[in-house]
């Protein structure tokens, strides 16, 4: 392994060059305007996967944008780790907060990353984090040290809800199959202190809509005497939740897992600083469901949320009417146990059991995905525990994470094998917003860390 991470230390500058001309092509899987540039990016991550040595490198087309796929296989009776990432990106409106074009990459210091961070949109979700498994490979193979079988996928459309990924994989299961699937589309919890997340929540996903007169009402004429959906929906909305941080959703919490007290123990030797979690976010004083720590609150425990509410006349200047409809858009975070499918239905029945007799309430359901959790306990955490301590040298804790990756329960349930979720960005990454960023360190230790999880993987 050592000639591997001398390989890795004189090429550290090569691999973020070549990291710039994907973090140029402006690879944009939501707006249509961009499909020639997705379409490149695709090309250019084929041709990074030939110069690394893969073999039967394809761009296989799909309903959608085109999965990426390699492989290299030395001895089919060894472990078989399948690299899955995406190269699409998130749109990086709004332009004028960026401090420069955010398809042109660049490196500048700061506090967290006093060696430096690379700028640029898709910096850290999730180019910046694929292209530490090309380049790990390209390490492996240049040594003579991979000690197992690889495969890749890179999707174009994980931005856009993974659209094409779950046929793509159900057709071609023999193709990818594998003994473990490595992701690194997470965070770590800090520089200081490197984790493994060992969990992530589902979703449920749905648009709310109450209906009162038939059409918008003057407020002259009809204020104080008919109900205002406005006024109806904010006060269902606000009943959603009560005064301890419990959702009243009825039996929303019948399925919900119960986590040991060693586990929580453990998850909160993290070192949760109140404080500066305020201050990041600008608040004077946190809340949430009482008798558990921001920790257990954002990753333990189910939420619900009001993602946006709007109706009536929001326009210029003022116009005195009393909407006919108003709508929100809510979204549930769901742990092991739970399923979209049960919350959605629970929200449903309880949204319409709670309003008034005098308007109509629709749930449109959009999307949800499954929640996810790698016990750490498994031969799959303690290999990316051991690499990851041994790359960064300090203790590698589990972290649950609050977000969502649907694709890790569908790979579980169509490949049979479990995710190792090895993500090296930070929180404070700025992912999906302007001036997104990537600390250097945290690429190289990426780059690191993968030879030597391939090695402890082999070897348990």
């Amino acid at each position: 392994m050592k000639e591997t991470l001398n390989y890795i230390q004189e090429n550290k500058q090569r691999y973020v060059d070549e990291l710039f001309e994907l973090l140029k092509i402006a690879s944009i899987s939501a707006d249509p305007a961009y499909k020639e540039d997705v379409l490149r990016c695709a090309d250019q991550v084929s041709k990074f996967l030939k110069d690394a040595g893969a073999d039967d490198v394809e761009v296989c087309e799909t309903a959608g944008y085109p999965i990426v796929f390699g492989q290299k296989i030395i001895d089919k009776n060894l472990p078989t780790v399948l690299m899955y990432g995406h190269y699409d990106v998130q749109p990086p409106d709004p332009l004028e907060l960026w401090d420069k074009p955010p398809f042109e990459p660049y490196i500048k210091k700061t506090d967290i990353h006093p060696e430096g961070a690379i700028f640029a949109r898709g910096s850290a979700d999730d180019k910046g984090q694929f292209f530490m498994h090309i380049k790990a490979f390209e390490a492996m193979m240049k040594t003579d040290t991979l000690p197992c079988n690889v495969k890749f996928i890179f999707e174009g459309e994980e931005e856009v809800g993974s659209k094409s990924l779950e046929a793509f994989v159900k057709d071609n299961t023999e193709k990818l199959s594998c003994d473990v699937i490595l992701i690194s589309d997470t965070h770590i919890y800090s520089n200081d202190q490197p984790t493994v997340t060992t969990g992530l929540r589902g979703l449920s996903y749905v648009e709310v809509e109450v209906e009162g007169p038939n059409r918008d009402l003057h407020s002259g004429l009809y204020g104080g005497a008919v109900p205002n959906p406005i006024h109806v929906l904010s006060r269902m909305i606000a009943n959603l939740i009560d005064e301890d941080g419990h959702i009243t959703v009825d039996g929303f919490y019948d399925n919900v897992e119960t986590v040991s007290d060693a586990e929580r123990a453990d998850m909160n030797k993290l070192k949760d600083d109140p404080e500066h979690f305020k201050k990041s976010i600008g608040l004077n004083g946190v809340e949430g469901e009482k008798g558990y720590t921001t920790l257990e609150r954002t990753s333990i425990r189910p939420t619900l949320d009001c993602n946006g509410i709007w109706g009536g006349y929001i326009g210029e200047g003022a116009k005195t009417v009393i909407p006919s409809k108003a709508f929100a858009k809510i979204s549930m975070r769901l742990v092991p146990y739970q399923t979209p499918d049960e919350i959605t239905e629970k929200f449903t029945k309880y949204f319409e059991k709670i309003a008034p007799a005098n308007v109509k309430v629709k749930v449109n359901p959009h999307h949800g995905g499954m929640p996810y959790v790698l016990p750490s306990d498994t031969k799959e955490f303690l290999a990316a525990k051991t690499a990851m301590e041994t790359a960064f040298g300090k203790e590698v804790l589990p972290y649950r994470s609050g977000g969502s990756i649907p694709i890790t329960a569908m790979f579980e349930q169509v490949l049979k094998a479990k995710s190792v979720l090895m993500g090296f960005g930070l929180d404070s990454d700025a992912i999906h917003s302007p001036n997104e960023h990537y600390g250097l360190f945290n690429f190289y230790k990426g780059i690191e860390s993968i030879p030597l999880f391939f090695e402890s993987y082999t070897k348990k």
